[in-house]
């Protein structure tokens, strides 16, 4: 009789656990991407970082930059969240607000339809508050919407850096700021982007690069920071699996900081997805980065 107890105890454990364990997995099936796509897409983290630069006069000591990147409009990313993006940058006050392109997708939507979310992402992001903004164009904004992102910038007045630079003084000092155009689409011209050492004798210079993964070449050049996006970090990351769809020219340097040479890199995760709306351990990030 004790044996067919414990027996039947047992049995019914199997089942509680068998049926719990189904339970759990289905929660999981419906709940992760949930999760990914409402709320962790949605979870803006802000990363503050000082770099040192080591040519950087004293005047431009404490200057802050505030770098957003890939918002890929409207297929995935909505516009409200952009507007919170716009928002949480001018809560900050940076000195320098810094775009790093992908602003529309190259996706399953019309020419016509890509073409108008480039003036509406970028008349979103001209409400930044800030008195100095660069941008430069991503890959997916240098296919057929190139022409409408290079015209929304210039209706909206920032300053757009392809294969261009720029100088910025404060109080007898110097710094560039340099912008190449989009590797992917083989429109990279460092010999025009970043400005020669007969120009900048030994003033540091800032380049705004869309893809990291260039950052070999760029470290010849002698540039002091690379500012890149790209990547969106990995997007979706899974504990303990490798990251499973990384970009052309963005699988060497995923998120955050490297340094190759003289050269320092940041990687910011963007802010939007492409593939699937889905954001995993991965949240869109906002960088503020200090000069030191």
């Amino acid at each position: 009789m004790i044996e067919q107890m414990e027996s039947s105890v047992l049995e019914r454990k199997k089942v509680l656990t068998r049926r719990t364990f189904l339970k759990a997995a289905g929660a999981a099936v419906v709940g992760v991407p949930l999760y990914a796509a409402e709320i962790s897409r949605h979870e803006i983290s802000i990363e503050r970082r000082t770099i040192t630069l080591d040519r950087l006069p004293g005047q431009f000591r404490g200057l802050r930059i505030a770098q957003i990147s890939d918002f890929h409009y409207a297929e995935y990313t909505e516009p409200f969240f952009i507007r919170e993006i716009v928002r949480r940058v001018n809560r900050l006050r940076p000195d320098i607000v810094v775009f790093n392109g992908d602003y529309v997708t190259e996706g399953f939507l019309s020419h016509k339809v890509t073409m108008e979310f480039a003036y509406r992402c970028v008349e979103i992001l001209s409400q930044v508050d800030c008195p100095l903004r660069y941008a430069v164009l991503g890959n997916h904004d240098s296919t057929f919407a190139e022409p409408a992102v290079i015209d929304a910038f210039r209706v909206h007045s920032i300053p757009l850096l392809v294969n261009q630079y720029t100088p910025l003084e404060r109080d007898g000092g110097r710094l560039w700021f340099a912008g190449m155009g989009d590797a992917v689409c083989r429109k990279m011209n460092l010999d025009k982007a970043i400005p020669p050492r007969s120009v900048t004798g030994d003033e540091p210079v800032i380049l705004l690069a869309h893809e990291p993964d260039v950052l070999p070449k760029v470290a010849r050049y002698g540039v002091d920071l690379m500012l890149s996006g790209h990547t969106h970090g990995g997007q979706v990351r899974f504990p303990f699996l490798p990251l499973f769809n990384l970009p052309t020219l963005g699988k060497n340097y995923v998120e955050g900081y490297f340094r190759l040479g003289p050269t320092q890199l940041y990687v910011n995760r963007g802010i939007g997805t492409v593939g699937v709306p889905f954001r995993f351990n991965c949240p869109p990030e906002i960088t503020e980065i200090t000069l030191g």
